[in-house]
């Protein structure tokens, strides 16, 4: 595309190798290690599902009685193969057995590989076979419903209760929402297993969990064929669980997920040694089910000063590229964030933040960009923030973002209402409507405002890419150059959950999702 805003490609190209050569460092460490939640997410693939008579997901029960047995460097997938070869059982049913003390993964006696690899790889083929098809069943509702135009309108629900989600969630369709996000409960993120079954209680949000995912898939699928166009739904797979709750969107055709690099461990205290490795399963995973990904660069800019820290933004916003493409995600699945989160009495503000927009949207042309709303300087004053989310919604349409998260003139006093949602919608489509073509009939001064602070975001993104590039990825979160936020290589939590793979470690799903065993 031609630029706008006359940036030099050049340094573009230049901080986007720099990006790629800072993953393929990070990518060396991933490939020799998996985590607890990477083998429960094999485990879940493979079929098993369900929790024991103490609510104990089956998944953490074989990968515990494994981890403790001292064999889950050769991945769960082999001893449950094992196991399956053994008693003759399936996959469930061998978890069953575990979970009642009857057997012992790591105890039973070794079938040959061939025997294992054949059994585990059957279950593994229809799995995957599975998720293909809901991908296709995505398309073909796309294809004969139809869908909204970008900016998709983005909605949260977050009542705790998914069966008062699924109703605002319809509610919210009615009205004209093109994707619905259930917000998971308070802290959810850091729990290191995935609860079971229809949740009804939950604080600032909703648990995440597989039942809840088809209850709201089935209820935005109805009311799709009501308003006539797909309606997305989107949930989180950060956290400690993130590639299990990526599988469990994957089966049950989620859309979107929140799919961060970084944000586990500069926002959640997560050890960065098992989100980088949690990360790139469950992108494959996401990747192979057609699933937008949503970055969270835009939470970089609540903690650090938006215009001072802008170019950290667009160096993450690099890096998640990379790491993407890393896992097989398509340029068109990558939902890059940012976020509309200066000070609204910062002179010129506005220019600044079309600036950083449009930046965006050039570097980025075939993503999906996840543009956030501002909530950092919302006060409690609802007029106000219905101004300041119409400000952000002009930036928006005005530089072609793709998801819309609609900023909430209630934003810091209350979980949205039904009412609060229909305002924020009235509000976007009513200035998407009226400047749909602003974007084709302004051009940018040259050598202003807003072309001269573009280049100097590059400029400092490039920079710190380098700078990266020379020191790694580890040293510089250590140091607290995103988001303000220094963790440390040994600290955070989940770090146990990390293992080295063995020489004949066996995970299916790498090969069957990505197209090759790395």
């Amino acid at each position: 595309m031609n630029s706008k805003l006359n940036l030099d490609f050049n340094k573009v190209e230049s901080a986007r190798n720099a990006a790629k050569n800072i993953a393929e460092d990070v990518q060396k460490f991933i490939d020799k290690h998996s985590t607890v939640s990477v083998e429960r997410t094999v485990a879940r693939l493979l079929g098993i599902d369900g929790v024991d008579e103490i609510e104990r997901p089956l998944p953490n029960v074989v990968v515990d009685n494994v981890k403790e047995g001292g064999g889950l460097e050769k991945g769960i997938a082999y001893w449950i193969g094992n196991a399956m070869v053994h008693t003759g059982e399936g996959p469930q049913m061998v978890a069953e057995l575990v979970s009642r003390g009857e057997i012992d993964l790591t105890k039973l006696p070794i079938a040959s590989d061939d025997e294992i690899y054949t059994k585990v790889e059957l279950i593994a083929k229809d799995t995957t076979e599975k998720i293909r098809k809901n991908k296709l069943k995505r398309d073909e509702y796309i294809e004969t419903l139809g869908e909204g135009r970008k900016p998709y309108l983005y909605v949260i629900v977050a009542t705790g209760n998914i069966y008062e989600d699924a109703v605002q969630a319809q509610a919210a369709a009615r009205q004209g929402a093109d994707i619905i996000a259930v917000i998971r409960t308070t802290a959810q993120s850091l729990l290191d297993y995935v609860p079971y079954g229809a949740t009804t209680e939950g604080f600032g949000g909703t648990y995440a969990t597989e039942e809840n995912f088809r209850i709201m898939r089935k209820a935005l699928d109805e009311v799709g064929e009501e308003v006539g166009r797909y309606i997305r739904l989107c949930n989180y797979c950060s956290g400690l669980c993130m590639p299990e709750i990526a599988a469990m969107g994957a089966l049950e055709r989620l859309d979107v997920m929140l799919n961060d690099a970084l944000y586990g461990i500069l926002f959640r205290d997560i050890n960065m040694q098992r989100t980088l490795v949690d990360q790139y399963f469950s992108r494959i995973i996401n990747g192979y089910g057609g699933v937008i990904i949503n970055t969270g660069e835009d939470n970089y800019l609540t903690t650090a000063d938006a215009v001072e820290e802008a170019h950290t933004v667009l160096a993450s916003q690099f890096m998640n590229e990379q790491f993407a493409l890393k896992a097989g995600i398509p340029e068109e699945q990558m939902g890059l964030g940012h976020a509309f989160e200066m000070d609204p009495s910062l002179e010129n503000g506005f220019l600044l933040e079309l600036s950083q927009a449009q930046m965006a949207r050039e570097i980025f042309p075939k993503a999906p960009l996840k543009y956030m709303p501002p909530t950092k300087f919302m006060t409690g004053d609802i007029f106000k923030g219905h101004l300041q989310d119409a400000m952000f919604n002009l930036i928006s349409v005005w530089t072609n973002q793709g998801l819309q998260l609609l900023g909430m003139p209630t934003e810091a006093i209350h979980t949205p209402l039904l009412q609060d949602r229909m305002l924020s919608i009235e509000n976007a489509k009513y200035v998407f409507n009226n400047a749909r073509d602003i974007g084709e009939e302004i051009e940018f001064k040259s050598g202003g405002i807003i072309e001269t602070r573009a280049h100097k975001v590059l400029d400092d993104a490039e920079k710190l890419l380098k700078d990266i590039e020379r020191e790694g990825l580890f040293s510089t979160i250590e140091k607290g150059k995103f988001a303000d936020i220094k963790r440390p290589r040994d600290g955070g939590k989940g770090l146990e959950g990390v293992i080295e793979k063995d020489k004949n470690y066996y995970n299916p799903f790498i090969k069957l999702m990505l197209g090759g065993e790395r």
